[in-house]
């Protein structure tokens, strides 16, 4: 303890290197020339805030006595320091939501500084701005800004970045640029985008059902009420997770049904497993789900002895299917989407279970509540996640979609960009004339948080009135229903 009454909290000893103590040539060659690392404590973040004044306030004369602000406050900005290899901070950056308000997913990344005795061949400064880009990602950002000062901006676009326009910070002309973040595109691309040219080839039109619903959650049989959807498991889910896929299995069709506004009649599995024991785990998730759907297994059929599969079939009714490509430029977009819950253990990120949790009664509201709104498209968010399934609903109706990021419905536990790229459990997206009912679908949420333009693909719209490109073109290459 100081003086002062202050005290220090030991730093943990790092885990050390017995060949680089020992002097061995090869080794200590390939020991790199710096690391970096968030900040661990108040002597590295007093060191990382020196660099920016000796840089910023004397070198360059941007600012006048310090270049502090609100956002060294902030608890959410996160610093990512550099260290030579006796440890000493030789450079630093900062990054973290834009202002003070809820966590959009819209990071602004600054104060870059490298001490300068270390500037030049050996990549510091790229090296923070790729770590601090690699940083957001994982943090579930969909934007990333910098503002960044003209004579740096080819070092950005070397590394990727793009202009956005000019501007001027302390009198001094900067550049907005923006670090392309390609996290909807690529799970739509890896989910959904082998569909079209996959089924193109086939003999006769893809699909067989009536006109008008290409591409739908399911099936209309021709001359009959009954519609009829069929999902697979993946695979790895159904070996590691077999309760959770036999609850899923059921799950994704009842939704499925639900997004063309039928209720569901009957359900058939096939399961395939390695053994008796195994068969028994899946088909317990799937029996306790259908149970709690209130849906009969009509049937099926089991293999043992194979490796891990599911899949149902599930039929439904109605007299009136709402199509998932039934919209039109100008039509709002609505999500209604269950944010009770949480992240299935295993899947955090990716999968959020609000339904193991809820009554029947709850569970049957909010399946029905398409065929009781009716609206002109509506599609259930599937693995393509928010985004990426509003870019099916677009596409099928042969228009593109721009999604208000700051008005999606989304529970507190989950990221902007998980929750845009996760399976939510009960997620429903619909399209109709401005101001058409709400669905009432109990216990789960709605809100327009967009609309379908003319154009392709799917738009994010920050509150600034930015639109940033999520899905450039079409999801599945099906073309319009």
């Amino acid at each position: 303890m100081y003086l002062d009454g202050s005290t220090t909290v030991p730093r943990p000893e790092r885990a050390q290197d017995i060949l680089a103590l020992l002097g061995d040539r090869s080794t200590l060659a390939r020991q790199p020339a710096f690391l970096i690392e968030d900040t661990p404590g108040k002597r590295e973040s007093s060191a990382y805030r020196r660099l920016r004044r000796d840089t910023f306030v004397h070198e360059q004369g941007l600012f006048a006595g310090h270049d502090l602000d609100d956002r060294d406050e902030d608890p959410r900005t996160l610093v990512l320091v550099a260290r030579d290899r006796d440890g000493t901070v030789v450079g630093g950056v900062r990054l973290g939501p834009v202002d003070d308000s809820p966590d959009l997913g819209w990071w602004v990344g600054g104060r870059l500084v490298v001490a300068p005795g270390a500037r030049g061949p050996a990549g510091i400064g790229a090296a923070l701005v790729r770590a601090a880009c690699a940083r957001a990602e994982a943090e579930g950002a969909l934007r990333f800004d910098a503002t960044v000062q003209t004579r740096n901006r080819p070092l950005f676009g070397r590394l990727g970045w793009e202009t956005v326009r000019e501007v001027v910070v302390a009198n001094t002309p900067h550049v907005l640029m923006r670090w392309p973040i390609r996290r909807i595109a690529a799970q739509a691309a890896a989910t959904k985008a082998p569909l079209g040219p996959l089924l193109r080839p086939l003999p006769g039109p893809p699909l067989q059902g009536p006109r008008g619903y290409l591409g739908d959650d399911g099936a209309p049989v021709p001359n009959t009420d009954v519609i009829a959807a069929c999902d697979a498991i993946v695979p790895s889910m159904v070996e590691r997770d077999p309760e959770w896929a036999g609850w899923c299995s059921v799950l994704v069709n009842v939704n499925d049904l639900a997004a063309m506004g039928a209720a569901p009649v009957g359900l058939l599995d096939a399961v395939g497993a390695k053994d008796a024991a195994h068969a028994r785990r899946i088909l317990a998730g799937l029996g306790r789900a259908a149970r709690a759907y209130d849906v009969p297994v009509l049937g099926g059929h089991t293999q043992l002895g194979v490796p891990a599969a599911l899949s149902v079939t599930a039929l439904g009714r109605t007299g009136h299917p709402v199509p998932g490509g039934g919209g039109q430029p100008g039509h709002a977009v609505r999500l209604t989407a269950d944010l009770g819950g949480g992240w299935r253990a295993g899947h955090r990120g990716r999968q959020w279970d609000s339904s193991t949790h809820r009554r029947t009664d709850e569970l049957r509201a909010m399946t029905a509540a398409v065929a009781v709104a009716r609206p002109a498209a509506a599609k259930d968010v599937s693995m393509a996640g928010i985004a990426g399934t509003l870019g099916m609903l677009a596409e099928a109706s042969g228009c593109g979609a721009v999604l208000d990021v700051a008005a999606v419905p989304r529970p507190g536990g989950a990221s902007m960009g998980d929750w845009l790229t996760c399976f939510p459990g009960f997620g429903m997206l619909t399209a109709d004339e401005p101001g058409a009912p709400r669905l009432p679908a109990g216990p789960a949420v709605g809100a327009v948080c967009g609309e379908l333009t003319t154009g392709q693909g799917v738009g994010l719209r920050w509150p600034d009135g930015e639109i940033t490109e999520a899905v450039t073109g079409p999801v599945t290459g099906m073309g319009t229903a």
